[in-house]
């Protein structure tokens, strides 16, 4: 296998499933993928993040098939949602986006095993099927939601 890190002027980004060796601060990008349906929103972040001194946790794996059956027996499937679970407890920040135009069920699985840990914003827009749970959840728990792809959090 071959393993590729992306080095920027300060910033790192490990894609799944590369390794998640010294990454210092790290910032997760969780959230709308749903297997190509949502835009690549995380292009946005990393290149908002260009200049920081951050390590960028991208999960949107360059080499996935939709073919794959996600069962736990499946070693690429496994590798995937292990390398995720790893990235989320490494990381420092947990950026989380729902696209309106998903259903996101990982991303809100995610957002539950996350939502009291201080670490997650979230961006929520108008639109997206359970943004009334989110708002809700967010509110108990005092989680930022921001209206963009805003990342003074990183500050």
């Amino acid at each position: 296998m071959i393993i590729k890190v992306i080095f920027c002027k300060y910033m790192k980004i490990i894609k799944s499933p590369e390794k998640l060796e010294y990454i210092g601060k790290a910032v997760f990008l969780a959230g709308s993928i749903e297997e190509g349906k949502a835009k690549n929103w995380q292009e946005q972040i990393i290149e908002k993040l260009k200049n920081k001194d951050i390590t960028v946790l991208n999960p949107r794996r360059d080499t996935w098939n939709s073919d794959w059956k996600q069962t736990i027996d499946n070693p690429k499937f496994r590798e995937q949602v292990e390398w995720e679970l790893e990235a989320l407890e490494k990381a420092d920040f947990i950026f989380m986006y729902f696209d309106p135009g998903t259903k996101s069920p990982v991303s809100l699985l995610e957002f539950g095993l996350y939502a009291k840990t201080g670490k997650v914003t979230v961006f929520c827009p108008e639109g997206f099927w359970k943004k009334g749970n989110i708002d809700v959840v967010c509110k108990k728990y005092n989680i930022k939601q921001v209206d963009n792809f805003e990342l003074d959090f990183l500050k």
